[in-house]
């Protein structure tokens, strides 16, 4: 097969700022939020133990698509990351306006990718990105004062978050999301509420 391009493995974070576009945030806001969310995740994933420098990212405009190498634990992504993002929107919002405060979504998910000139492609990718935008996640992070939710692949949440104490499984919420061409059960939870405890 000429010019056939091979699927790697990789871990997928998918992160979407929640109302990004609101008419309340200037040009000028939308570009504080975009550059304090690389801020963000850098330090997050840094003392998460996940190199930044390591990962592959996307910028989504109001979001970012970040493949972690199979070289990292994937349980690292679902016990020690969300717990360091929730940290850093903390204090990323104790100093700004609310126009420029962060609330994000977040879908953990791993499968096959391929890599070209232009970026990222496959099924994996596709199913995060369906992920972060359900319905039932924006929800739950709207009734919530909470800077985080995070959504889990029925894969991620039974073969990584399920395995894992450290990964709090028990405090995952069950939920079906339907999108497009998705039809699945997944995992949502809000970390922000296991620090309150």
């Amino acid at each position: 097969m000429t010019g056939y391009l091979l699927a790697v493995h990789r871990s997928i974070v998918v992160v979407d700022v929640a109302g990004f576009c609101s008419r309340e945030r200037t040009n000028e806001h939308q570009l504080t939020v975009r550059r304090s969310l690389y801020e963000i995740l850098g330090k997050a994933f840094g003392n998460a133990g996940v190199p930044w420098t390591e990962c592959d990212h996307e910028d989504r405009g109001d979001g970012a698509l970040v493949l972690v190498p199979p070289t990292i634990s994937k349980t690292t992504l679902a016990a020690s990351l969300p717990t360091e993002l929730v940290a850093a929107l903390r204090q990323h919002n104790r100093r700004h306006c609310p126009q420029e405060q962060i609330r994000l979504r977040m879908s953990l998910h791993a499968g096959e990718v391929v890599y070209d000139k232009h970026g990222v492609v496959g099924r994996a990718v596709n199913h995060a990105f369906r992920l972060v935008d359900a319905r039932v996640l924006r929800e739950a992070l709207a009734a919530s004062a909470d800077p985080l939710a995070i959504i889990a692949s029925s894969w991620f949440f039974d073969e990584v978050i399920w395995h894992s104490d450290t990964a709090n499984p028990r405090a995952y919420q069950e939920v079906h999301v339907r999108s497009k061409e998705t039809d699945v059960t997944a995992w949502i939870h809000l970390p922000d509420s296991d620090v309150a405890a």
